[in-house]
């Protein structure tokens, strides 16, 4: 049975996305930055049936928590088969546009989304290795895209100016290219995927269905020793073949 470690996945699109994965063969870790959560989140995946779930807590912003669930996968399994990066914060207050922002939330949001991202990354590295077919997906959005962002013809260019959230997402496609580039021998395969605007906590209930979410982030978990890697992916922004310029 392969293993998952989806953090930030006590609830929203990191949930569905669990779910999904439980329902498609996977043995999934559920991080959760509150325990308590987790294990809830967990419970209501085994009352429906998907039983190969389990809880562990992790605050991506702490050194400390990431080793310390890292040694505590590690001990549960020797192997790991895909991360998805998940966990993320939008920054600020709204709008937090580039003028109003502080600069203790842009802090914030990269320590969590490009800073988490890597000190999670860098640690499971070793246990992703092991596998046959290691899978690493990163959560993005269309709105950490310069090409997009930069083109008045782009649908969301007159409002989706979120410029700390933005700013954090489009650092961590960087980290992405530069991480499948250093992995390109290798059999892992790393994508960032924009799961759409869905309707959870993180927009303030706006957007569509968490299932729908959920799949396009599983799609690139499971994609096959041909799938793409190093690529950025939008169903949303492109439902044709998926891939946005970065």
């Amino acid at each position: 049975m392969k293993k998952v470690f989806v953090t930030g996945a006590n609830k929203g699109i990191g949930f569905g996305t669990a779910k999904l994965l439980l329902q498609n063969g996977f043995y999934v870790y559920i991080g959760s930055r509150n325990l308590k959560n987790g294990e809830a989140a967990a419970d209501q995946l085994k009352a429906e049936g998907l039983k190969y779930v389990e809880a562990v807590q992790i605050d991506v912003t702490d050194d400390v928590s990431v080793k310390a669930v890292f040694e505590e996968i590690k001990k549960k399994t020797g192997v790991l088969d895909v991360l998805i990066n998940n966990a993320g914060i939008n920054g600020g207050k709204d709008p937090y546009t580039a003028r109003a922002a502080e600069p203790e939330e842009f802090k914030a949001a990269f320590d969590t989304n490009v800073v988490g991202t890597a000190r999670v990354t860098n640690l499971f590295i070793e246990l992703l290795r092991k596998s046959s077919s290691p899978r690493i997906v990163n959560l993005s959005t269309s709105v950490g895209s310069l090409t997009l962002q930069s083109d008045p013809e782009w649908p969301a260019y007159s409002y989706a100016k979120y410029a700390v959230y933005a700013s954090s997402k489009a650092a961590l496609n960087m980290y992405t290219v530069h991480l499948a580039y250093e992995l390109r021998d290798t059999n892992f395969k790393v994508n960032a995927v924009c799961p759409g605007l869905t309707a959870t906590d993180f927009t303030g209930g706006n957007g569509g269905d968490v299932e729908t979410a959920a799949g396009r982030i599983v799609k690139y978990a499971m994609i096959g020793e041909d799938g793409p890697t190093g690529k950025f992916f939008s169903e949303e922004t492109n439902p044709e073949t998926g891939e946005v310029p970065w």
